[in-house]
């Protein structure tokens, strides 16, 4: 496939599937990577859908961690969006894999999903440094749709009993919390991620399941390095680089 200025393909080393990256827009993290596996117990078949699909990085991960899922993609920046859809194609993933160019807040009530799944902008619009590329800037900053719109559009489109998994930063937990009860959905699972042990959380991977009962499991750390500044053993196992 022909590649643009300040396009490079990344290996994702799973099921052969590789990916296409601007090196000015917004690039994929551990945390996407993350999420894919706390998501990874979707089952087998599902309708899956992501807000706010950036490169198409759950995308690809999903269609090899969830077998026979179809998922559907959504992503507000033209640009990308063509992007992702390239990354389908790259990847002969047409069939399972759909992309709308559309805005969270536009998307229109379907319950028709068994799982959502997204990895929102992280930062309230006025707070923190802005990049100067737009692309970054609207994927990390609540510029075109906020934490409360991505949370409302996960639950105006689950199945009764659907899950929505998020990755997100700490500080945002009081307002996940908050925003997913109101629109009928009950963290049911939590998992705080730490750059090393006596360290303070980066990042939260939280389920919540809509109309679901109360009650909500701690799951134990998950620590990105060791105490010799290698990644952890768990950390190499969700890479598939587990030490022999």
């Amino acid at each position: 496939m022909e590649l643009n200025e300040d396009e490079r393909i990344d290996d994702l080393e799973i099921n052969n599937l590789k990916i296409i990256q601007n090196k000015n827009w917004f690039c994929f993290g551990i945390d996407s990577v993350l999420l894919s596996d706390f998501a990874k117990e979707i089952h087998k078949g599902s309708n899956i859908l992501d807000l706010g699909a950036g490169n198409g990085i759950l995308e690809l991960l999903l269609s090899a961690k969830v077998e026979k899922s179809t998922i559907t993609g959504i992503e507000i920046q033209e640009e990308v969006c063509n992007l992702v859809r390239r990354n389908v194609a790259l990847n002969n993933l047409e069939d399972r894999i759909k992309i709308k160019n559309i805005n969270v807040k536009d998307l229109e009530e379907d319950r028709k999903y068994d799982a959502v799944v997204t990895n929102p902008p992280y930062k309230e619009n006025g707070t923190g440094l802005k990049n100067e590329k737009e692309t970054k800037v609207i994927a990390r900053h609540e510029i075109l749709g906020n934490l409360e719109d991505f949370i409302k559009s996960g639950s105006n489109n689950l199945k009764d009993k659907g899950a929505m998994y998020m990755v997100n930063r700490p500080e945002r937990l009081a307002d996940v919390m908050e925003y997913s009860r109101k629109y009928r959905l009950e963290p049911k699972e939590l998992r705080m991620v730490y750059s090393k042990v006596n360290s303070n959380p980066v990042l939260i991977l939280i389920k919540m399941v809509k109309n679901a009962n109360k009650y909500l499991k701690v799951r134990e750390p998950l620590y990105i390095y060791n105490e010799n500044g290698e990644y952890s053993e768990e950390i190499l196992k969700i890479y598939g680089k587990e030490k022999e």
